[in-house]
């Protein structure tokens, strides 16, 4: 199983990314994925989870509103498309695998003017 994130950077607050994760190797098609995130010296942070149809998703109350995940199953890619960034939302940012140990590498967003 391989989850490659992509998409992050810097950028200033107020500012917009999308991120991305491609998903190879899994045998179930279309499973629950979710985006997590850790920042500096604090415990990892559930974002958001997206159905395996991409019809529902449910977000931290820390990002709802302002993030929105989205997948392409004919591509097994997920995103995270990010606006109205914050500093407090500076972390590296990973996907997994909903209920599963597999995660990516992840991909670092800063926030900063």
């Amino acid at each position: 199983v391989r989850l490659v994130e992509s998409g992050g950077g810097l950028v200033p607050p107020g500012g917009s990314l999308r991120l991305s994760c491609v998903l190879s190797g899994f045998t179930l098609s279309s499973p629950y994925m979710s985006w997590v995130r850790q920042a500096p010296g604090k415990e990892a942070e559930w974002v958001g989870t997206i159905s395996g149809s991409g019809t529902d998703a449910q977000y931290a109350p820390s990002v709802r509103g302002r993030f929105t995940i989205s997948r392409d199953n004919a591509e097994n890619t997920l995103y995270l498309q990010m606006n109205n960034l914050k500093p407090e939302d500076t972390a590296l940012y990973y996907c997994t695998i909903a209920g599963s140990m597999h995660r990516g590498q992840g991909t670092q967003v800063t926030v900063s003017s």
